[in-house]
């Protein structure tokens, strides 16, 4: 097999003898092991190194890169387990689904005002930019300034028809909300409730009231509160698209802490509430629940009880999607194409919530 390089999948590093014993050399060091990288599998080390933020950096691929080239020149024990082992390797790779890659629709969003919340990294940057790109005017809103500004310099560099327009807010404040509801002007098309935090993985008895609190506050009460701020004008106009994101923990217990499994349960509540209650009226509401997505969000002094039952299921989880993937799932959901959809919750998690 050919070497190793930062393109390689991390199935492809583990499929090959040699990537393997490297990968795992550099595991082990970590105290980590080679299962740990399950979910991942379909990236490349070049995404993992921008998805990693700093964890898994540039040095540290390319170390890894010059360490499996090292082994394969000499030999060694593991490197030396050709033949079939090779051939069986070329298979594995060969038979890898290619990378999934974007297909923007231009033109979907235009003439059309769509908000959406945590627009400064992970999933609402994704949607945000989808959204921009397909034409449509986006708000782009985060407690992160520079964020927004970085997403508002890319979408310009990338020749976006129409300009983002940031807004540094915290939605859980309702002069926030207001302020934000007076950046996307006369008219709301769409709302993409994206921003949302996570808890320490802790179960009821470990969970603190301070983690509880700011969980619900921006999942559930920061959702209510943009919904309805842009409901009325929907309404008056006959015609919008409101999309939340729930998550695989809204479906099962077994996905995250106690706080966050609640949250994310009560952000259904809501979305399928909202959708009877505005049936007929021309404003749709629906929810997207991501499985495992490579964001960069990390929970902070995790939990060590929960962390243990939670990892214990995750043997069953599929394949870590890109921020894209999720965003491709949403931006259906708010354009018109979804005329027939209202009060679902979709499940965009690789097949995890059908295991």
């Amino acid at each position: 097999m050919s070497d190793l390089t930062l393109k390689n999948t991390v199935a492809q590093w583990l499929a090959d003898p040699v990537g393997e014993q490297a990968l795992t050399e550099m595991l082990t060091e970590a105290d980590a092991s080679v299962g740990s990288l399950a979910p991942a599998r379909r990236l490349s080390l070049a995404k993992l190194v921008k998805l990693s933020r700093g964890k898994f950096s540039a040095e540290d691929a390319e170390a890894l890169v010059a360490r499996a080239a090292e082994l394969r020149a000499g030999g060694g024990s593991t490197a030396a387990s050709t033949g079939t082992a090779a051939a069986s390797t070329s298979e594995h790779a060969a038979a890898e689904p290619a990378e999934w890659v974007e297909s923007v629709s231009p033109g979907r969003f235009a003439g059309q005002t769509v908000i959406v919340t945590g627009a400064a990294s992970g999933i609402g940057r994704a949607t945000a930019s989808r959204v921009a790109r397909e034409g449509g005017q986006v708000v782009a809103v985060d407690m992160t300034r520079a964020g927004l500004e970085e997403l508002a310099t890319e979408l310009h560099d990338a020749g976006a028809p129409t300009p983002v327009v940031p807004v540094v807010a915290d939605i859980t404040d309702d002069t926030a909300v207001a302020e934000i509801l007076a950046a996307a002007g006369d008219r709301v098309h769409a709302l993409a409730n994206v921003a949302g935090v996570m808890d320490r993985f802790a179960a009821v008895h470990t969970v603190d009231d301070t983690t509880w609190e700011k969980v619900f506050a921006v999942n559930v009460t920061g959702t209510m509160k943009l919904m309805r701020a842009v409901v009325p004008g929907m309404l008056e106009a006959a015609e919008g698209r409101i999309v939340n994101v729930a998550s695989e923990a809204g479906l099962r217990g077994s996905a995250s802490g106690a706080a966050y499994t609640t949250s994310k349960h009560a952000v259904v509540g809501p979305t399928k509430n909202a959708a009877f209650m505005y049936t007929g009226t021309g404003v749709r509401v629906n929810a997207v629940a991501p499985g495992g997505v490579a964001t960069g969000m990390q929970p902070r002094d995790v939990d060590e009880f929960g962390m243990g039952r939670v990892q214990s299921a995750m043997g069953i989880m599929a394949d870590i999607a890109m921020p894209e993937q999720l965003s491709a799932s949403i931006t259906f959901l708010l354009s018109t194409d979804s005329t027939n959809a209202n009060g679902q919750v979709v499940t965009s998690d690789g097949g995890w919530s059908a295991a």
